[in-house]
Formats: C-alpha cells, sequence, structure tokens
C-alpha cells in the first residue's frame, strides 16, 4: 500500500516532522513492505517554516528578533527563490508571553520581516497562529518605521487612547513587496468575534478585561483603516493579519498554501489511503484545522482518511463531515500520562495499531 502521512503538530509535544517520522516508523513495524509518503502539514502557525523547509529545501537564516516583553529571541527566515516564509509564533507565540498580556507586542514579527526584507525577498509569505499577542499587530508596525500619538510598542495597553498613526515610513518599506499573510482565520479586528473576545483568553487575557481590549484595538482602527478592521482575517493572531493588510498584503488561506506549496493533492491521488493528526481532534478541527483541510483533499481524490491524534472528542457522524473515516486517540491506548511523557513512542505504537487494520 502507498500511504500519504500529512499530520498537524501535536501541540505541547510534538512537532509536524516529528509527528510524520513517527507515524511512519510505527507503520513501518507493522506492516514493512508499504510505501511511506511523508508530508508533514501547518495551517500557519507554530511549526509552518519547518514544514516548508521539509518540503520544499530553501535555506534558513538565523535572526533574532524582539519578543513580546522586547528580550531578544531566535527565529528562522525560510528563503525559497524570491520568496521568504517566516512565522510570527517564532516572535509572539503563546510559548513566549507571560502575565503581562497588556504590554505583550509584536515588535518580533515586525523584525522578522526586516530581516525577509534585507535579505532581498521580493515576496513574503507570513505564517498566522499560535500568538500570545492582541496588539493588532501595532508593534509590528512600530517595528518597520510606523508612529502614532500612542505607544505602539507596548502591547495592547498602549494603544489607548490613540487618535492619529503614521503609516507612511512602513508602507514605503514594503513597496514593491509582495506581502502575504498565511491564516485560517476569517475574524475580524473588533466586535462580539473580533481577536479580543473570541482569541483573548486563550492569551491570558482576563474575561472581565475583554470588553476594554477591544475598545483599545476599536481606537485603534479608527486612527488607521476602520473599514479594513472589518475585513476577514483582520483578527488573526490577535490583530497581525489587519497590520499586514495596511501594509498593502492579501490573505491566503494557510492550509491551502502549505498543501499546495507541498504538492499534497497529486500526493493524495497516488496513495491509497491518506492519515493526518493533531494534539486534540475535536469539532474546533472543522474551522480550518489541518485534519479537516487533509481530509477534504483525501475526500476529492476518493481516498479514505484516518486520524491519529492525543484526543478525540468527535463522534462518527461529525468525523463523517469532517471527511474522517475513522480516528484513534494515543490516550484511549496508553493513557494521558504516557501520551504526554513518551509521545514518540506512543505515536509509534498507536501507528502500528492503526496499521493492522487499515494496511492490507
Amino acid at each position: 500500500m502507498r500511504i500519504l502521512v500529512a499530520p498537524d503538530k501535536f501541540a505541547g509535544t510534538l512537532t509536524a516532522v516529528q509527528a510524520a517520522e513517527a507515524v511512519a516508523t510505527g507503520w513501518r513495524r507493522q506492516a514493512p513492505d508499504d510505501e511511506l509518503d511523508l508530508a508533514p502539514m501547518s495551517d500557519g502557525g507554530p511549526g509552518f517554516v519547518d514544514v516548508l523547509h521539509a518540503a520544499l529545501g530553501g535555506e534558513l537564516l538565523a535572526v533574532t528578533v524582539r519578543g513580546p516583553h522586547a528580550d531578544p529571541v531566535p527565529a528562522t527566515v525560510l528563503r525559497v527563490g524570491d520568496t521568504a516564509y517566516v512565522e510570527s509564533a517564532q516572535a509572539c507565540g503563546i510559548h513566549l508571553t507571560d502575565d503581562a498580556w497588556e504590554s505583550a507586542s509584536t515588535l518580533g514579527v515586525g523584525d522578522l520581516i526586516a530581516a525577509a526584507l534585507d535579505s532581498g525577498a521580493r515576496q513574503i509569505v507570513v505564517g498566522l497562529g499560535g500568538s500570545g499577542t492582541t496588539d493588532g499587530g501595532a508593534g509590528l508596525l512600530h517595528a518597520l518605521g510606523a508612529s502614532a500619538d500612542a505607544d505602539l510598542d507596548r502591547g495592547p495597553a498602549g494603544l489607548a487612547g490613540i487618535t492619529r498613526a503614521d503609516l507612511s515610513a512602513a508602507v514605503a518599506r514594503l513597496d514593491g513587496i509582495e506581502l502575504v499573510a498565511a491564516s485560517d482565520v476569517d475574524n475580524p479586528l473588533t466586535g462580539l468575534f473580533g481577536a479580543a473576545k473570541i482569541f483573548g483568553p486563550q492569551k491570558g487575557v482576563p474575561e472581565d478585561r475583554l470588553v476594554g481590549v477591544d475598545a483599545w484595538l476599536e481606537g485603534f482602527a479608527e486612527a488607521t483603516d476602520r473599514r479594513l478592521s472589518l475585513a476577514k482575517g483582520a483578527g488573526a493572531a490577535g490583530g497581525l493579519g489587519f497590520a499586514l493588510m495596511l501594509l498593502g498584503g492579501t490573505r491566503e488561506p494557510g492550509l491551502a498554501l502549505v498543501s499546495e506549496a507541498v504538492g499534497l493533492p497529486a500526493r493524495a491521488r497516488a496513495a491509497d489511503l491518506v492519515i493526518t493528526g493533531e494534539g486534540a481532534f475535536d469539532v474546533s478541527s472543522r474551522a480550518g484545522k489541518v485534519p479537516y483541510g487533509v481530509g477534504e483533499i483525501a475526500a476529492e481524490a476518493l481516498r479514505p482518511c484516518v486520524v491519529v491524534a492525543g484526543k478525540v472528542q468527535v463522534g462518527a457522524r461529525e468525523m463523517r463531515a469532517l471527511g474522517v473515516e475513522s480516528a484513534y486517540a494515543l490516550v484511549d491506548l496508553v493513557g494521558e500520562q504516557r501520551a504526554m511523557a513518551e509521545p514518540v513512542a506512543a505515536l509509534q505504537q498507536l501507528a502500528a495499531r492503526v496499521a493492522r487494520t487499515w494496511s492490507r
């Protein structure tokens, strides 16, 4: 059999590349004659650069950027031809933030874009997802030369009282550059379904402060471009989508961009079975997550798709709606403690069990 292995990361335990390799190792133990094609995936969040580097090759440029609280953090720029790929989570990911959410900034994402510009790239693709910031991308704009009558580099709280902003220097710096925001998030910047209200809690914003943060972002939108703040995807990554749009950037679904880059549709057609996965396979997987996207591609190729995950929290009917035949959970096989402590061995064991069912 020909098996296409196309998982996302298992958040907190495995990168997508590690997950794909673990599935392949476990599968070969049970079915050594099967042919495995590894295609680690990303929707634009953590692992975006690693996944594209594994698929496309290119040159990785090591840089140091400012983290959410202006401390130096390591990051990478992937250059493939005239295109540079960067990952916002490397500069402002939730793993880098602490309780000081009010001052958490996206300065480092602007530093990453600046590094991509300095490398000579003519197209810059910014993977959005996994951010720990909610500053509307103000820090990014500041890092590229924007100014305002407020502190663009001090997180969402720095936007309090803003009435005007000058983005001309930042816009000029991106003149002639194709800027792309890779994200599957459709939310606007502000309002009931905006960056603060929907994603603020997972970034540490207390429930009783969400309205206030949304008000800060509203003021930022009024000072820059209110209409653009309502566009689909403006609220991605705490508003980084909005900042990229202000600079003339366009939005592309992150999963579709990665799928095209790695040639996933053709690889699915060449396979007999498609395997995908993520840390938690639940109803939110429909919202642009990797298993749903891979399931759709498998269905278009008329190939069955199965999921391996840390936890499975959907029923059979929901699975079918997501384009998935079956789903298998690490915690059901080895328990939650071992799944977290030994994720590689546990996923190998699960893959071998799945192979017993699916390999002919």
